[in-house]
């Protein structure tokens, strides 16, 4: 199999070689769907919750007399049976994470950068050529490179010309490599990385 490369976007036309060991692994695809659920499990609130009746306020005292009136004893007005009564088992905060081994992690990132280097769709793009916000220019480079959305733009924190001329594309998402997930990996049809951005990636699926 012939090494991996990507195009360097707006400059003259060339390929930048990249590692076999990141961008040439054979992943079981078991471990990607693993980790793309574990990380959307982790965006989930598990914030919904409800009322029991100890926690309903009022109802102290019982609504009727215990015999005489011909109704059905009652000791208090928070029984799930009454209007504005607590909730039966209700539900509570919960956490829906997963666990997932930091090598199972970095292997299912290997595997999705290895689909894209697979298809063709990685490229790479000299973050200081954006020194000056412009979306008319990322969108002039995106309509350039030719790829099919959504895009995957991964740029360090202080290349803050690059990451204002594309976060208002539409379906273009801009993160930085400390928060790369296998899930965002999967979703775009195209990644784009910054020159100063990539090793940083590729550290982190080592």
């Amino acid at each position: 199999m012939a090494a991996p490369k990507a195009a360097v976007l707006g400059g003259a036309a060339k390929h930048v070689a990249l590692s076999e060991e990141i961008f040439a692994a054979d992943v079981p695809r078991h471990l990607l769907h693993e980790t793309v659920r574990a990380e959307l499990n982790a965006r989930r609130a598990g914030t919904r919750g409800a009322k029991t009746r100890g926690l309903v306020s009022g109802g102290r005292a019982k609504p009727w007399a215990q015999k005489g009136t011909g109704r059905a004893r009652q000791g208090t007005t928070r029984a799930p049976q009454f209007t504005g009564g607590g909730v039966v088992f209700a539900p509570g905060m919960r956490s829906f994470d997963v666990k997932v081994n930091r090598k199972a992690r970095r292997a299912a990132l290997r595997g999705a950068l290895s689909h894209h280097a697979e298809n063709g769709t990685i490229a790479l793009v000299d973050g200081t050529t954006f020194a000056i916000p412009s979306t008319k220019q990322a969108k002039a480079l995106v309509d350039g490179w030719g790829q099919a959305l959504p895009l995957v733009i991964v740029a360090n924190e202080d290349e803050v010309g690059l990451i204002k001329s594309f976060r208002n594309l539409e379906r273009v998402l801009v993160t930085v490599p400390s928060e790369l997930e296998v899930a965002s990996v999967v979703w775009a049809r195209a990644l784009l990385f910054t020159e100063a951005a990539l090793p940083l990636v590729e550290a982190r699926a080592q």
